[in-house]
């Protein structure tokens, strides 16, 4: 009698990514991997311990993307800018892993890589080598902030999108000139949460490279 095949990880790896580019994380369970792959959850249970492993594995691969073929170019805020687009960019193609690299972090190769640029980058800029961990740690916080947040807006079907957008018209055209007078007065300004998120990601890192920059002995 033959036996049931046995899958690598990165045939596991793989087949995860797929099935979490039409579901979410917190939908994602082993049982349903397994299945798609046709085996039971014991024998993935051999290469990773638990979901949370697992989707770690896998947000990791997406660092590991985002990694693929960079070369440290520029001072060391296009480095740290470089390296934030090609995160966002990477992201942005499986944004159900967003939080999950946000939330847990990877501790891979990928991870590493990541880290590994920035706290270089940071060691060039003149900052003292006692400031670089801090301000490290500050990037990477703002980063998967950013992230997670524009690839919540991402994973929206349209009719949940739609249905977001009826509510923020709502709340803002709608407001009460006596009980919200600032939301009245700006709400044709006001754009949603999803709008100009490029520009967005852009300006807010600039500005807190900037603000790295006024510390420099």
């Amino acid at each position: 009698m033959t036996g049931r095949r046995r899958w690598s990880t990165e045939e596991i790896l793989d087949t995860a990514a797929e099935l979490l580019r039409t579901s979410d994380a917190e939908s994602f369970s082993v049982r349903k991997l397994a299945a798609a792959l046709g085996t039971d959850s014991s024998s993935l249970y051999r290469h990773f311990r638990n979901k949370t492993e697992l989707l770690r594995a896998v947000a990791d691969r997406i660092l590991l993307a985002a990694m693929d073929g960079h070369h440290p170019a520029g001072d060391w805020k296009q480095r740290i800018t470089t390296l934030a687009l090609r995160l966002r960019e990477a992201f942005g193609e499986q944004p159900q892993l967003a939080g999950v690299w946000g939330h847990y972090g990877s501790g891979g190769t990928g991870s590493r890589l990541v880290m590994e640029e920035l706290l270089q980058a940071l060691r060039t800029s003149g900052l003292p080598d006692a400031e670089v961990p801090a301000r490290y740690h500050r990037i990477v916080i703002l980063l998967a902030a950013l992230i997670a947040s524009e690839a919540g807006i991402t994973t929206l079907t349209p009719k949940k999108y739609e249905q977001g957008m009826e509510q923020f018209r709502v709340a803002v055209l709608g407001a009460d000139p006596e009980s919200f007078p600032a939301l009245a007065y700006f709400a044709r300004d006001i754009r949603p949460l999803g709008a100009d998120r490029r520009a967005a990601f852009d300006e807010i890192l600039a500005a807190h490279l900037a603000h790295i920059e006024a510390r420099i002995p």
